[in-house]
C-alpha cells in the first residue's frame, strides 16, 4: 500500500469516527487537520493549506504563536485552576492589564463567547432594575436581526435564523428585534422606557460580514445615551484587531457600555472570553450572583495577556487594515472579470464574497471544496457568502499567492 493511500484510509478513518461518535451539530469540509503554524495548516496526508477561517476569528495572531505557547506551558507547569474561591498571581495582574488596555473599570472574565454574551445580558438586566429604575420583571433588550452570538436557550431568542430557532421554543421573555442598519426602526424601540439595552455586532460576520452604513453605529450610540439605555458591544469576532483597530468600533470613535469580547482573546489556544464595564454597571453583579469554575483560571489569564501584547507588539491591526485593503481591491478586480461574484465586502481582514446564486444551490461550498484543493481553505456562511479572514500575521506575498488561487478557482466555474 503506498503512503499517500495509507494516508488518505487514515483520513476517512477519522472522519468516519466523527460521523459514528459525535453529534452532528456541525457540517465539516472534508479537510482532516493535524497542525498548524502562523497562517498555515496542514492535513494527515501533509497537504499544506492558507487557512482563511482563522477559527472564526480566534487565531488572529495565526496558529501555534511560539510566544502564547510559551505562556501556556509556563503557566500549566505552575497552577491551572484553583477556582474563584481564593486569590492566584495570575487574576489580578490580567484584569489590571486588560482593564487599562481597553479604558474600563472592571472586568468579568469567563470562558466562552457565549457566556460573555450571557453574562451582558445579565448585567444588563442587573443595572436595568438598579440604576435605570425599570419596573421589576419588565426590562427589555433589543437584538439586530441577522445577528450571531452564539447558541444556547437564552441567545437564540434573540435570533432571527432559523437554524438556531427552530423547535428550541419556548423563548425567553424580554428580547426584541429591531433591524440591523436601520435607525428608523431603533429609534421607534427606544421610546419604549423599559428598554435597557442594544446588543450588536459592529460588523455582522456569520450572516456573511454585513458592513452597516456610515454613520448607523455612531447613531446608534448616540440615540441609546439619549435614551439611557446601554450599548452592548459584540466584539467576539471583529475584535482584537481583525477589522484593522483593535476593536471595530473604534473605527466609529465608540466605547460600548458593555464590551463583549473572546475568540482571539487567546490566540485560539483555550476558551477565553471578557465582559468589560465600567463600575456603575459591573458592581451591580454581587458575590453569588454570576460565576463560572473555570472563568478566571490562571492559565486563561497568563494565555490572554500574552496574546493581546502579541496583537499590540506585531502591529497586527495596522497589518490587518493594510492587507484588507490590498485584497479587497484584488477581490474587486476578480469580480469585474467574473459575474460568479455579485458583491464583495468587509473590514480590514474580515471579508465576504457573494457568490451569484440563491442560498440552496450549493455552489459556494462546491468553490469553498475547490478551494481545499488549491491549498485554500474557506466555509459557506449562508448558502452563497463565503467568509474569507486568515490570521493577520499573514504577508503581502502571501495575500498574491492567495489571490491567484482565488482567481483560478473562480475561472473553473
Amino acid at each position: 500500500m503506498t503512503t499517500m493511500t495509507q494516508a488518505v484510509t487514515r483520513s476517512q478513518k477519522l472522519i468516519e469516527k466523527e460521523e459514528q461518535y459525535g453529534a452532528h451539530n456541525y457540517h465539516p469540509l472534508e479537510a482532516v487537520i493535524e497542525r498548524g503554524q502562523g497562517v498555515h495548516v496542514w492535513d494527515v496526508e501533509g497537504k499544506r493549506y492558507f487557512d482563511f477561517l482563522s477559527a472564526y476569528s480566534a487565531v488572529n495572531q495565526g496558529h501555534c504563536h511560539p510566544r502564547i505557547i510559551k505562556a501556556l506551558t509556563e503557566q500549566a507547569q505552575k497552577l491551572t485552576l484553583i477556582s474563584r474561591a481564593f486569590y492566584n498571581t495570575a487574576l489580578g495582574p490580567y484584569e489590571e492589564y486588560i482593564t487599562q488596555l481597553f479604558g474600563y473599570d472592571k472586568v468579568l472574565p469567563m470562558n466562552t463567547g457565549v457566556e460573555a454574551v450571557e453574562t451582558a445580558l445579565k448585567l444588563c438586566r442587573k443595572w436595568a432594575y438598579q440604576v435605570k429604575g425599570v419596573p421589576e420583571n419588565r426590562a427589555k433588550i433589543l437584538f439586530a436581526t441577522g445577528n450571531f452570538h452564539g447558541r444556547t436557550l437564552s441567545v437564540i431568542s434573540g435570533s432571527t435564523d432559523p437554524s438556531s430557532r427552530n423547535d428550541f421554543g419556548p423563548y425567553m421573555p424580554g428580547w426584541e428585534m429591531v433591524e440591523y442598519n436601520n435607525l428608523a426602526s431603533l429609534q421607534a424601540a427606544l421610546e419604549d422606557p423599559h428598554v435597557a439595552g442594544l446588543l450588536i455586532e459592529p460588523i455582522q460576520g456569520e450572516a456573511g460580514v454585513v458592513v452597516p452604513d456610515p454613520g448607523y453605529l455612531a447613531e446608534a450610540f448616540r440615540l441609546c445615551r439619549e435614551k439611557q439605555v446601554l450599548f452592548i458591544g459584540d466584539e467576539i469576532q471583529t475584535g482584537i484587531a481583525r477589522t484593522g483597530k483593535m476593536l471595530a468600533l473604534d473605527h466609529y470613535g465608540i466605547q460600548p457600555d458593555i464590551l463583549i469580547l473572546g475568540k482571539a482573546l487567546s490566540g485560539g489556544v483555550l476558551p477565553v472570553s471578557a465582559v468589560l464595564a465600567n463600575d456603575e454597571i459591573m458592581l451591580c453583579i454581587r458575590p453569588g450572583e454570576h460565576g463560572s469554575t473555570f472563568g478566571g483560571n490562571p492559565l486563561a489569564c497568563a494565555v490572554a495577556r500574552e496574546a493581546l501584547q502579541v496583537v499590540i507588539d506585531e502591529k497586527l491591526a495596522d497589518n490587518a487594515q493594510k492587507l484588507g485593503e490590498l485584497f479587497r481591491a484584488e477581490l474587486n478586480k476578480i469580480r469585474h472579470e467574473n459575474d460568479l461574484i455579485t458583491l464583495v465586502r468587509g473590514q480590514g481582514l474580515l471579508n465576504a464574497i457573494v457568490i451569484n446564486t440563491d442560498e440552496h444551490s450549493g455552489l459556494a461550498w462546491n468553490i469553498c471544496l475547490r478551494f481545499r484543493d488549491h491549498g485554500l481553505l474557506a466555509k459557506p456562511t449562508h448558502g452563497n457568502k463565503i467568509r474569507l479572514a486568515p490570521p493577520l500575521v499573514m504577508t503581502e506575498n502571501q495575500i498574491w499567492e492567495c489571490v491567484d488561487i482565488i482567481r483560478k478557482t473562480l475561472l473553473e466555474f
